[in-house]
Parts: structure tokens; C-alpha cells; sequence
């Protein structure tokens, strides 16, 4: 059923609207059952934190998203792990095993000298995507919203295609105070000066997508989804939900509005 009034959205690939979702530990089956009904809507899977390296079969699931057209990338905390051990070779070794041609490169974890992560990106933006993020995993590291557009606008420049930012699977970190609301001032701050297209916000909570998309629109791309989420957050895109039903449609369907 085609219904009028609703945003139209790219196709895959996609330059805009992009979608992450979280894989913690999917099995087969699983990611198979996800992409049957939402393969369509998911752009890169995301194999959570180090899960990579402690669940079976991942180079057959990577097949099947690699199938399904959706990118897959490794947790940024598995790439931290490795090269604070100085292993980053087994690292290329693995994900090239893997046949992943993503990378995501972050700092939320160790402490990292800002112009070496740049070279990092650059080093594998050369043959591979890169992902790179922005903000810590703690809640008391605080990073004030000119050093963050300046992080962010040195990783785009070094080969970052998307730069994330921080929310952790949680979302009370980074971009959002520990009630997981929004921090408006550091995300209006960061869009000032950062197209937004070239950013990736992380969002697992319904609440979260629902002020993202009312922001910044239905084309807004969010990361951190969970796969149960999938379908529901394409509703909330499309205006098929009661929290964004009146943001696509024309002026004179307002008075509708419940009072």
C-alpha cells in the first residue's frame, strides 16, 4: 500500500539516511531472521565491542550481511584492545580473514594522542571504509564542544566516511547526560560546523531517535540500533508512529492534532 505525505528515502547504498545497527552476538539464524524482514533498511552492522572474537561463526554471518548488501565492521573496542597490545597486524590479519573491508577507530577507551589516531584512519582509509568515533565511554570525561568539532573535523579530513559519535550502547554517555537525554548544546554546537551527513549518531533509545529525527529530519543517520529496533525506527522516519506522525505531513493536516 503506497500512502502519500510520506519522506522518500534512498535506496541502498545510501549517502544519507543510514542506519547502524548493534550486533552483541547474533547467531546465524538470527541475522538471517533480520535481514529476511529489515535487510533492506540496515547500511552497516556493527559486531559490538570484542564479540568478534568470542562468538562461532562470524565469517559466515559476515557472509550473509555482505549478501543482504549491509557493511560490516568490528566494535572500536576491539581495535583499542589490539593496539594498546601492539597487535595491530593480528588485528589487519583477522579482519582481512573475515574478508571486512570496515573499520571503525576510536579512542573512547585508552587514551590515545589525537594526531596518531589521525594517522590510523588515514593508514586504513587507504584499501578500507573508515568509521572513526568521537567521545569517551565514561561518564566522567568530560570534552568540551570545541575540542569535539575539532577531533571530528581532523577525522574527516584524515579518510574518516562517517564520524560517530559516542553514545555507548546505554546512550548516557557522550552526546547525551546520564538521564540519556540529549546534550543540545554540544549536538547543535558539532552541527554548526560538521555537515551532517558525514556524522553517525549514536542513538539506542526510542527517545533518542525520536529527538534525532525531529531535529535533523527523517534522513538523519543513527547508529546503535538494536535489531528489534529496526522496523520500529523506519515507522518513526516514515511518520508510521504516533511520536513523529504529524512531522511529515503538509500544514493543512495540523488541525488534526490532538489537543
Amino acid at each position: 500500500m503506497i500512502l502519500p505525505h510520506l519522506p522518500e528515502r534512498q535506496e541502498k547504498p545510501r549517502a544519507k539516511g543510514v542506519t547502524m545497527m548493534m550486533d552483541k552476538g547474533l547467531s546465524l539464524q538470527e541475522a538471517s531472521n533480520i535481514i529476511e524482514v529489515a535487510g533492506h533498511l540496515i547500511d552497516f552492522a556493527k559486531l559490538g565491542f570484542g564479540t568478534s572474537i568470542v562468538s562461532n561463526k562470524v565469517k559466515e554471518k559476515v557472509k550473509l550481511y555482505h549478501a543482504a548488501g549491509i557493511k560490516v565492521f568490528l566494535g572500536g573496542t576491539l581495535f583499542e584492545a589490539c593496539l594498546i597490545r601492539d597487535c595491530l597486524s593480528e588485528y589487519e590479519k583477522f579482519i582481512h580473514e573475515l574478508e571486512i573491508d570496515c573499520v571503525e577507530i576510536s579512542d573512547g577507551s585508552m587514551a590515545m594522542d589525537h594526531s596518531k589516531k589521525c594517522e590510523l584512519i588515514t593508514r586504513f582509509a587507504k584499501d578500507r571504509t573508515v568509521l572513526s568515533e568521537v567521545g569517551a565511554k565514561e561518564e566522567d570525561v568530560f570534552t568540551d564542544s570545541g575540542l569535539w568539532v575539532h577531533h571530528i573535523k581532523a577525522e574527516l579530513e584524515a579518510g574518516s566516511s562517517f564520524v560517530i559519535a559516542e553514545a555507548r550502547e546505554g546512550g548516557n554517555v557522550g552526546i547525551y547526560k546520564n538521564t540519556g537525554k540529549a546534550d543540545d548544546a554540544l549536538i547543535n554546537e558539532i552541527l554548526k560546523h560538521i555537515p551532517p551527513q558525514k556524522l553517525l549518531w549514536e542513538a539506542p533509545l526510542k527517545s533518542q531517535q525520536v529527538w534525532f529525527i525531529k531535529l535533523l529530519g527523517h534522513d538523519v543517520n543513527l547508529g546503535n540500533i538494536a535489531p528489534s529496533d529496526m522496523i520500529p525506527l523506519e515507522t518513526l522516519r516514515l511518520g508510521l508512529r504516533g511520536d513523529t506522525f504529524f512531522d511529515v505531513l503538509p500544514g493543512e493536516f495540523q488541525k488534526f492534532r490532538i489537543q
